[in-house]
């Protein structure tokens, strides 16, 4: 984006990659469909960004719902928005997208360049050819965050600013799952969703939507909407039985016959099924009764051992500070370098909301440093 941007102003570009491919992590965002943006009112999309959205919030203004499907639309790619209001290319992946913005950029682009430091005012790169150094007159940096190294999304980035006295914050993981030491009698529940339960963030917020428990612990959407604040030290809350109160629940559990036992009972009133009557056992033993049983699942708490390793997660939050640099997004510490992307210390669940701050900000960045480079 920051590179097309530039082209459109009439600067000569170059773009270099570190992988033998661009757009790698682009590409992984579609094998589940592309989710490029939410299609909801702006002042509710800008709040997702939590506590980067004062900073974000005139990028999205350039950059929001209508003008991603605008783009996406322009580079020949039709887009619905679902139920849930999540808007995706109507073929469901990424590859003729990134071709034709590829191909529409006007840019020249090497592959196999990956950024080591600088010589004196030469960005030097190691290549398949060799050392290769450059003067550009001003620069974007779009190095991504530290999760999916493997797509190029390593971090290594950090150690060559922060040398340059560039302020950065700790990288975290952000929508990613959380490590639970099960017990044996979950093993037959293992790999199931756990569909229809509302996940409380730290806000005391309800979000509905649906994880998966894994052998590992617990992932997926309904997870990622409250990781931050998990992450953060909030206990993980999940309403079992969001659609009915907890005095309805209440009287449900009281009206058991004797000859049933309380597992078939709550089955057969509540719907309760397999996964969520064994996450039950799991973190609710010994089951209280009556009242104290349906507050327990109106609000049973998933405990558990932390995030899971950094790589795994979707995004990562940390990186280039807002003190680090100006309104147009350069480097205080490095004039006419301009940062975008998830280098910048900002978070959003998924959603819609990673791919359009990544489109935002790239647009931002790439209009500040045509403006820089005249």
């Amino acid at each position: 984006m920051a590179a097309e941007t530039l082209v459109r102003a009439g600067r000569s570009v170059l773009v270099l990659e570190a992988k033998p491919s661009v757009g790698r992590k682009f590409l992984m965002a579609g094998k589940s469909g592309l989710n490029l943006t939410k299609d909801e009112a702006q002042d509710r999309f800008v709040s997702a960004y939590g506590a980067a959205a004062a900073w974000l919030g005139p990028m999205l203004a350039g950059m929001g719902p209508d003008a991603v499907k605008t783009w996406a639309e322009d580079l020949g790619q039709e887009v619905f928005t679902g139920s849930s209001g999540r808007v995706f290319p109507v073929v469901m992946k990424a590859s003729p997208l990134l071709r034709a913005w590829v191909r529409r950029v006007g840019a020249e682009i090497r592959t196999g360049w990956r950024w080591t430091g600088w010589s004196g005012e030469d960005w030097v790169f190691d290549t398949a050819a060799g050392v290769r150094r450059i003067a550009p007159r001003v620069v974007v940096l779009a190095l991504g965050g530290a999760s999916w190294a493997r797509l190029g999304s390593d971090g290594a980035w950090a150690g060559l600013l922060s040398a340059k006295g560039v302020s950065l914050a700790p990288f975290r993981p952000a929508n990613m799952g959380f490590v639970v030491d099960w017990s044996a009698h979950m093993t037959p529940v293992l790999g199931q969703p756990v569909k229809g339960v509302a996940l409380r963030d730290g806000a005391g917020r309800w979000h509905r939507g649906e994880f998966v428990v894994s052998a590992h612990g617990v992932e997926g959407g309904g997870i990622y909407a409250v990781a931050a604040d998990v992450r953060d030290g909030v206990p993980l809350i999940v309403d079992l039985l969001p659609d009915l109160s907890g005095e309805e629940v209440a009287r449900r559990l009281a009206a058991r016959p004797g000859k049933r036992t309380l597992a078939q009972h709550m089955a057969k009133v509540l719907r309760l099924d397999p996964v969520k009557r064994a996450l039950v056992q799991e973190f609710g033993r010994p089951l209280p009764e009556g009242e104290g049983l349906a507050r327990l699942l109106k609000g049973l708490e998933i405990r558990h051992a932390g995030p899971r390793p950094m790589d795994e997660a979707i995004s990562t939050a940390g990186g280039v500070t807002r003190d680090a640099v100006d309104d147009g997004l350069m480097l205080r510490d490095l004039p006419g370098v301009f940062v975008a992307g998830e280098m910048l210390d900002w978070e959003a669940p998924t959603g819609g909301y990673l791919i359009t701050g990544c489109l935002a900000t790239g647009l931002w960045a790439g209009r500040h440093a045509a403006e820089w480079s005249r």
